[in-house]
């Protein structure tokens, strides 16, 4: 059976108190003060490790927050202004519905107007929104086994048959990548699965493999095509 993703993980200056502001903004529980447990069919966790690195561009992930009405959309903005976070400028235009924050370590998302017809039938993590190439889309389609649900002028989308929220690439032009990103992915195989014929799989799909043979703590250190890095840990 193929890799299952077990988490999203922020590089962190402050990992608990980053955990502490999404913890608050999703309503999850914590578990250790720095991992995230969902509550709903999300079905990966969120964790925070800490990171000396300073963020010097635009994530390569970030979240797309749902809203059922005016006044939901309202309150979740209020409510990350009162935890930390900001409004910033990533170049949208006054007329677009969306509201654009930043967390309190500068990690971008966005809080969707209500009426999104895209993400109508998601949570309120509606979807991770990355930038990356159609390529890196079938790529990851391919490796967590999740079908594509929209595939156009190659921007693509994934979702797990389970539900939970759609991870999307938007297509070209991709941002020339700058350094390590600052969230990625952390997937495992399944309990009776075997990492290094999962790695071998992964391989033949287009990611590569960056630690050079020499995993640490179990974790095997890889990219994706687009070269973003994640992490395949031990079965679990």
């Amino acid at each position: 059976m193929p890799s299952q993703l077990i988490a999203l993980c922020f590089d962190a200056h402050d990992p608990r108190g980053l955990a502490r502001f999404w913890a608050q903004i999703l309503g999850w529980e914590t578990h250790d003060g720095v991992t995230l447990l969902p509550n709903d069919d999300t079905g990966f966790q969120i964790r925070c490790r800490p990171s000396q690195e300073k963020k010097t561009t635009e994530n390569q992930i970030h979240f797309d927050l749902t809203s059922q009405s005016s006044e939901e959309q309202e309150r979740t903005v209020a409510r990350a202004l009162e935890l930390g976070g900001r409004h910033i400028d990533i170049g949208q235009s006054p007329d677009d519905g969306h509201v654009v924050l930043a967390d309190p370590e500068g990690n971008e998302f966005c809080v969707i107007e209500p009426g999104n017809k895209f993400l109508a039938d998601c949570g309120f993590i509606g979807a991770l929104a990355c930038d990356g190439s159609q390529e890196v889309g079938y790529f990851w389609s391919a490796a967590l086994d999740w079908p594509l649900v929209w595939d156009q002028d190659q921007e693509t989308a994934i979702r797990s048959p389970h539900g939970g929220p759609k991870i999307t690439w938007g297509g070209p032009p991709v941002a020339p990548k700058n350094g390590k990103n600052r969230l990625h992915f952390d997937l495992a195989p399944p309990a009776d699965g075997d990492q290094l014929a999962e790695v071998d799989r992964l391989v033949s799909l287009g990611a590569t493999r960056l630690d050079a043979g020499r995993p640490e703590g179990g974790r095997v250190l890889m990219a994706d095509p687009d070269g973003n890095e994640f992490c395949l840990l031990t079965p679990r």
